[in-house]
This record gives C-alpha cells, structure tokens and sequence, in this order.
C-alpha cells in the first residue's frame, strides 16, 4: 500500500496506540493513509517486538510522526499523547489490529461533519470472517446489564428483557443507514480534537479498557451525539496485543469496570448496591482467571 497524495489528503491526523501488533501494525497504518488520513501518529508503547521498526521501514517519515515510550503508559494516556501531537482538526483512534477500508474514513467524516449534534462516530467491526464483531455499538453497561452478560442471564431476554437485559447490540440487525447509539468502540472513534480537549481528552486513570466507554458517557453528557456508521467498515484482529497477557488484561478489565461504576453510577447507588457490585467484580475475575488457568491455552503458558 502506497501513502495518499497530499492534495487528496481529509483533514483527520489518525492515532494509533501500538504494543507489540507485529506486522499488523504496517498493514494498520498503510491502510489509513490509503483511506485519506494526512498523517499517522504512532504511540508506541514500549514494544519489544519489530512491529515499530518494520513499520519505519516499511513507509515514508512524511507520513509517519513516531512518538516512542519507555513504559507502557496504558491505552488511555497514550491516545492523550497522540491526540496532543495531532494538528488537524479531526482524530482518528485507530487499534494497530484495525485495517480500515479505503472508502471508511471518508464515510466517518461524512457523518460526522454533517449530522446535527454529532461528537464521535464509530464503524462496523468486523471480525476476519466477515461477522460483524461485538463492541463496535452497544449500550452502557449499566450494573443490572453487565450482571445479566457477565453470568449469562443475558440469554434469557428474548422473554424476560426488562429483568436480563444485554448491553451488546451486535445480534441485531444492521441499520440501513447511520443511527445513534450509546457507545461505540475505542478501536476505531473519530472525534474532533478541539471538542476532545474541551472534554477533558481519555480518563488516564483507566489502564485498559472500559476508558472508551467512560469518553462515551461523557460526551452524552455533553449533549453529544455518539454515532454508529455501518457504512464505514473496518476489519478488527481483536486481542492480537493481549494473546501473551491473558490474565493481566482481564485484570485491568475488571479493574477499569469498577472505576466506570464508581465514577457514573455511585450516586445512584447506596453503599450496599456499590458493595455488592464490587463484590461481583471481583468474584467474575476469579472466575475468568480460574478459567484461564484450567485452559490448555492458560496452562501452556
């Protein structure tokens, strides 16, 4: 893949948070520049792989501006260090296991450029067969819908949907045309920068995960429309970063979905609710973790 002309080029600097996604990362950046980015901002996170000099090697400096960390700073902080570097007006937050397609930005922007009220949109996930992939349009995960999903209670909905509600909406039918949602993925989120900043940017606290669900909240907050594109397509390599780390990204996982609890829903809560949600937390990561070690793949490691 060659970079874009500069003439052809959209106003969207496209941010990529990179921790060892070997080759996938050139793919991911050579396809946002074939997409129309002006530029591709790297964060890399400490890698210790050849993901960031084979991308070096691989592209052209004018469309690269490589921000390297000596620590694994976290997703969060460094989208914020991409976001700062940035000097066009529209940012991309692009996962490095994305390959975005050609036409998906210029969809993206599209919408958000011209829909009343619009602070981010996002596109639809796909998984490498085709299927449209979990997370890329949901709803808040409030405490009774992340209970429901986390047990499996979520199954039961089809006849009881008050009492075991889902917050994932990848089940349903695709919409014709580009429809608000809740929330929508960090692997792929366009925004403005300028209303970013004035937003208060990503919630550093977060390490990984749930921190895109906390921007979300905010924006709605904000009276800021989130937006599904289903238009706008992008192949996701989910977990390629996190194969080797199984249980200590569940951590962070869980760890980030208590801070989203304590920071959005503890008013609304007395402290015997926020005990038991907490307590929940925490008895679903061991769970995940016994599981993780009782699996061939967790044992081999």
């Amino acid at each position: 893949m060659s970079d874009v002309p500069l003439d052809t080029a959209l106003p969207v600097d496209v941010v990529v948070v990179n921790y060892n996604a070997g080759a996938l990362l050139t793919t991911c950046v050579s396809s946002a520049l074939q997409a129309g980015a002006a530029r591709v901002i790297v964060v890399d996170n400490a890698s210790n792989d050849d993901s960031l000099p084979a991308l070096i090697r691989s592209l052209p400096a004018a469309a690269l501006s490589v921000h390297r960390q000596a620590n694994n700073l976290g997703f969060a902080r460094a989208c914020n260090i991409g976001a700062m570097a940035a000097n066009q007006p529209y940012v991309l937050f692009l996962n490095p296991d994305c390959i975005i397609a050609t036409d998906a930005l210029a969809q993206l922007l599209k919408v958000l450029t011209t829909r009343e009220q619009s602070g981010m949109v996002g596109g639809l996930l796909l998984n490498p067969d085709g299927s449209e992939q979990a997370g890329g349009r949901r709803l808040f995960p409030t405490p009774r819908r992340s209970f429901a999903r986390a047990f499996g209670m979520f199954k039961l909905q089809r006849w009881f949907p008050q009492t075991f509600p889902d917050f994932l909406l990848h089940q349903q039918s695709l919409p014709p045309h580009p429809i608000s949602v809740e929330a929508i993925s960090g692997a792929c989120m366009l925004v403005r920068r300028q209303q970013l900043i004035e937003l208060g940017s990503w919630d550093e606290a977060y390490f990984l995960h749930c921190e895109d669900l906390d921007l979300c909240m905010r924006y709605w907050r904000a009276h800021l429309e989130v937006v599904f594109v289903p238009q706008a397509h992008i192949l996701h390599h989910k977990g390629t970063c996190s194969q080797s780390h199984r249980l200590r990204i569940e951590w962070y996982k869980h760890r980030g979905m208590l801070r989203f609890y304590r920071k959005f829903f503890r008013p609304q809560q007395n402290y015997g609710k926020m005990a038991l949600i907490t307590t929940g937390i925490w008895i679903r990561f061991v769970l995940v973790g016994l599981r993780l070690g009782l699996s061939p793949r967790g044992r081999s490691r």
